[in-house]
């Protein structure tokens, strides 16, 4: 940033400076003897810099105007010959449109000088990659023999707060020696796959095992992988619990506060691939939409590029499928031994004395397990049998639930429109007013709500979300979430909700709409992290045509939010598909020109610029300026913020045609374009 390489036009102005000041004061000017011009000093510099040039990328920034001196006339203190090194290699000149004093001062993001540095910073950020953290780990290598210090830990205190505390566990000793044996550590990856139906019980056979062998591992961490977005919450989590015990792991800290999901995903995997972290567990829970080659299911991934890429370390991964091929299957299935069951039932229930009818119980049951003996482990019928017993219980507790506190029940049926996880008061909050009475009711305040959570809490088919926000400053003021298994989520959906109810389907798709915050709120990041999830559910339900009336402006005010939140969380095609959707209901409800139609218009635009489809942001930014300038006249703010958009663009085309070399297919500068709302 204005560095006089080749030595500065003001040093003999500032050794002047010096000579008058050391009149009154002692002065040196040995640093400005240094910056001569053929300074000695300076050609060793750079000689030295010549032979590892080639090992990083480079940026020369220079100024473009004269800088006024207090004697009344201008000088450019360090020119482009000074500023840029002739020769380095992977280097490249940027031309700053201020003078020497003002080359690093900028009022504000949205300053051209500031654009052009930080996207600069951003392509070597992203080209550094595993470069910088392999220099991190020999310098840490260096400076331990150095001081013959101790090598570094990778030690994490145990804590699993993404699943629940059972205080009972009953039986899978087979399963667990399984486990056990296919874990132990021989120097490479061990990986196991604990497959079955849902409600078996794989989830806490994971945490018993990990539980029971804590000691033999120097960090636990467990994934939720019921989506991507849900797993990558999963590795910030694990940054915030490494940082906790190792905070001198700056970078970690950078990673934590980014909130930027992906840079969490690689750092995390290069932590963990570390030659010498090998004594590590990870649990990714909840892999039910593996991408194989016949599933075509939505949602569907391949959790190998979740995986670290160091062959160390062990895996468990839960799923449904057993056609999941990245590790050693072991089949959970339904416990064989009806003592066991029965002593399960007993805990849970707290009645003694279970086993008395244990000879009628068998009598009752055998027809039903001959006709699951007699089944496939994958096939339908057993499916069925195990569903229709987990339902019956289910129907029992919601009986209950319903004389206790009907707004629990409520609830239970409202669920089934939003994601399985995290359900807080301020997200249903957000629409008291324009839900049912029963509604109005449950979210008047924290005590209502909370009162019905506690119902559901009681007969065990909520749970608190021990990885949701609560009254801090972190979570932005939004209370502690609550949860429900996958399985009882389906029982809502499919059991509970007999009919579907488009009403209550619009009621969730305004909660999540209305409660996205925009990206000009402090920390905007974290509540939009709990929303994506509930978000995703929505554009379900938009896709499959539950939800979002095709003539409704509301509707499409909706979808319009929902594609900013894709769009702030880095998920382009997603954002692109709302933006579209709300696009065509404008321009059918509302007209071609109206201003919600050409605001859509220009976020299209922002939208491709960030996709690097700079061809297509440009006629969209056209096509807006030019309904704007008609609808509002060429003054107005909207007006002018596209003008700011479009001359963003033009300069990112003449940057891009320069860089093409540096990062294909990557924009050059950060999105500081300026978005617009449709609500308001």
């Amino acid at each position: 940033m204005g560095t006089p390489h080749q030595g500065g036009s003001g040093v003999a102005l500032g050794r002047l400076m010096v000579n008058i000041a050391s009149v009154f004061v002692p002065a040196d000017d040995r640093l400005l003897r240094h910056l001569e011009r053929d300074s000695e000093w300076l050609q060793q510099q750079l000689g030295q810099y010549g032979l590892i040039s080639g090992d990083f990328m480079t940026k020369f920034a220079f100024e473009e105007y004269a800088t006024p001196t207090v004697l009344g006339h201008s000088i450019m203190v360090v020119p482009r010959a000074s500023a840029v090194v002739p020769g380095a290699a992977d280097a490249e000149p940027i031309v700053i449109h201020a003078d020497h004093i003002n080359i690093v001062k900028f009022g504000s993001k949205s300053d051209e000088g500031y654009r052009k540095v930080s996207g600069h910073l951003r392509v070597m950020a992203a080209s550094a990659g595993d470069v910088v953290g392999s220099r991190w780990d020999t310098e840490g290598r260096v400076n331990a023999a150095r001081t013959n210090e101790p090598a570094e830990s990778f030690e994490v205190n145990f804590s699993i707060p993404e699943v629940p505390e059972i205080e009972y566990f009953v039986g899978r000793d087979e399963e667990l020696t399984q486990i056990y044996e296919r874990l132990k550590n021989s120097g490479s990856r061990k990986t196991v796959v604990l497959h079955g139906l849902g409600g078996m019980g794989k989830t806490q056979l994971a945490v018993t095992y990990a539980k029971r062998h804590r000691d033999e591992y120097s960090a636990v961490f467990w994934l939720n992988s019921k989506d991507v977005d849900t797993l990558k919450q999963g590795f910030v989590s694990a940054a915030k619990r490494i940082f906790r015990d190792h905070p001198s792991l700056t970078y970690l800290k950078a990673v934590v506060e980014s909130g930027n999901l992906d840079e969490a995903v690689d750092t995390i995997k290069r932590w963990l691939s570390n030659s010498k972290n090998n004594r590590w567990l990870l649990v990714y829970d909840n892999y039910d939409t593996p991408k194989l080659p016949e599933c075509h299911e939505p949602g569907a991934f391949d959790i190998k590029s979740f995986l670290p890429e160091g062959h160390q370390g062990a895996v468990i991964i839960t799923t449904r499928s057993s056609q999941l091929k990245v590790g050693h299957l072991i089949p959970v299935k339904k416990l064989q031994n009806i003592d066991r069951s029965l002593e399960i039932l007993s805990h849970a229930s707290g009645r003694q004395g279970l086993s008395n009818g244990l000879d009628k119980f068998r009598r009752l049951s055998s027809p039903l397990q001959e006709i699951v003996a007699a089944a496939p482990a994958e096939d339908s019928a057993a499916a069925f049998y195990e569903d229709r017993a987990l339902y019956s219980t289910w129907e029992l507790s919601l009986d209950h639930v319903r004389r206790q506190n009907e707004l629990s029940a409520k609830l239970l049926q409202l669920w089934a429109y939003f994601d399985n996880q995290d359900i807080w008061l301020e997200l249903l909050q957000e629409c008291n007013k324009e839900g049912p009475e029963w509604f109005s009711k449950l979210t008047q305040d924290q005590l209502s709500f909370d009162e019905a959570v506690r119902v559901l809490c009681d007969h065990a088919l909520v749970e608190p979300d021990a990885t949701s926000g609560n009254k801090s400053e972190e979570s932005m003021g939004e209370s502690m979430g609550y949860s429900m298994h996958s399985c009882v989520h389906s029982w809502t959906i499919h059991v509970l909700n007999r009919e579907w109810d488009l009403g209550i389907a619009e009621l969730a798709l305004s909660c999540v709409g209305w409660h996205i915050p925009s990206s000009n709120r402090p920390k905007y990041w974290i509540i939009q992290q709990r929303l994506i999830r509930h978000a995703n559910r929505c554009w379900h339900l938009i896709s499959s045509g539950l939800a979002g009336a095709d003539d409704d402006v509301s509707t499409f005010d909706r979808i319009h939010c929902l594609g900013m939140l894709y769009s702030d969380q880095g998920k382009l095609g997603e954002a692109e598909e709302m933006f579209q959707r709300a696009l065509q209901g404008y321009e059918a409800a509302l007209g071609a020109e109206h201003t919600l139609t050409l605001s859509t218009v220009g976020n299209l635009g922002n939208l491709y610029r960030d996709q690097g489809k700079l061809g297509e942001a440009e006629e969209m930014y056209q096509r807006a300026l030019a309904g704007k300038e008609k609808a509002l006249g060429v003054e107005h703010t909207s007006t002018l913020r596209t003008v700011n958009n479009l001359g963003i663009l033009y300069d990112d085309q003449a940057v891009a045609r320069n860089t093409t070399d540096k990062a294909p297919g990557m924009p050059v500068s950060p999105p500081h374009t300026s978005k617009e709302h449709a609500k308001g």
